[in-house]
Order: C-alpha cells, then structure tokens, then sequence
C-alpha cells in the first residue's frame, strides 16, 4: 500500500500573509502618497525625503501596533471561549459529547456514528475536538498577534521604501510622475505575488491594488498642487 503523502494547504498561509500584504500595500500607498503630495506643493527634494522618512517609521510602527491589538482582541475572544468550554467540560461532559455529535449530525454524520465520533474524539482530546468542531478554532486559524506584528512592520517597511528610493534618484522635475508610476508598478507586482501566494487568479488583485493606489496618489497630489499655491 502506498503511503499517504501530506498535502500543503493554502489556508495555511492567511494568518501571515494577510499581515504581509496589507503592510506592504499600505507601505507603498502610503508613503508614496504622501511624497506625491508634499512634492506636488513645490516642497524641495529634501523635504519630500524627510516626509518619506517620517511616513515610513510612522506608519511601520501603527501598523505593528494597530495589528498587535486587533489580533490580540482576536486572541483574547479565543482564550475566553477555550476557557469557557473547558468548564463546561469538566462539569458536563455528557451534555458536552451530546453537544458535539449534534455539530456532525447537521453536517450530514448518521446519529449513531456522530455519537461514536464524539465519544472517541473526547477520549483523545476533548476541548481540541470542541474547539475545532464547534468554535471553529484551529492551529491554522489561531490568532498570533507578535507574528502579524513583525509581518507587518517589517513589510510596510519594504513596501515604504521602494518610493523612498525613486526620490533620491528621480530628477526633481520629474519626481512627481516617477514615484506615481513606479509605486503603481510595485502595487502590480505586489497583487500579482499575494494572488500567486493565495493561489487566485492573477488580473483582479493586480487590478485592485492598483486602482486604490492611483485614487490615494491622485487625491494627495490635487491636495498639494492645491496648497502649493495658497502657501
């Protein structure tokens, strides 16, 4: 009998690429946005630097933390429920089996055999098998908040320096429609790799970044022409 080979999911990657792609896409949009504007208010290419810099420390940094708290509130509701259902165990368990076997009869298990399932499934591990099959919980899906941290710090960061780049080597003239283009090209990039990652098709996630990328330049860069010239 030929053995059984282990399969490598995609789901398994939601937790951090999630974290990866927001922070490099709000790095790009972002940092780019802010340099069209500051740019497009006849700032000098020193200023447009400094902004940028700014731009990127700042926003890596609410991005750590923006996602340290909401994945930790993620984490927080995980506990309290796991700790929730091992009382309830310990109090109930024959209320608890019943409650379980009644989860694989909706999903279409024989009585009988739901019942079995559930009995044997608590012999091995009982608050595992509740919170899989009941809470939904899993080792896939469980909250990390450090690790959507550090993604996406450490990928706004990546994100927010590819428009730094094109500044100090972008003509001053030129600078406005070399960072809008450049950071429409790295939004691109950045769909298609996300898209490839997850394993979606490639045109509509290209397409999407890169639309929310072009509206945000373009508002900033009115915005700047506009107080460039009451200034």
């Amino acid at each position: 009998m030929r053995g059984l080979h282990t399969e490598n999911h995609l789901v398994s990657r939601i937790g951090w690429l999630r974290a990866a792609v927001l922070g490099a896409n709000d790095g790009i949009i972002s940092t780019a946005s802010l340099i069209v504007g500051v740019a497009s208010a006849n700032a000098s290419q020193s200023d447009v630097l400094l902004t940028g810099v700014a731009g990127l420390v700042a926003g890596a940094m609410s991005m750590a933390a923006g996602e340290y708290v909401s994945v930790s509130s993620q984490s927080d509701t995980e506990h309290a429920d796991l700790e929730r259902e091992r009382r309830e165990l310990a109090t109930d368990p024959d209320f608890e089996r019943e409650e379980l076997a009644q989860v694989y009869i909706q999903r279409g298990v024989e009585d009988g055999l739901a019942r079995e399932v559930a009995r044997q499934l608590m012999v091995k591990d009982a608050l595992g098998a509740h919170a899989r099959d009941e809470l939904g919980i899993s080792e896939i899906s469980t909250a990390r908040p450090v690790q959507a941290a550090l993604a996406s710090a450490a990928t706004f960061t990546i994100g927010a320096l590819a428009p730094l780049l094109l500044v100090l080597v972008a003509p001053t003239a030129y600078l406005v429609p070399m960072v809008s283009a450049g950071a429409l090209l790295f939004l691109c990039l950045l769909g298609a790799v996300g898209a490839k990652a997850g394993g979606a098709g490639l045109l509509l996630p290209t397409l999407r970044v890169a639309f929310w990328g072009a509206l945000a330049m373009g508002l900033t860069a009115g915005i700047g022409a506009v107080f460039g010239k009451i200034v």
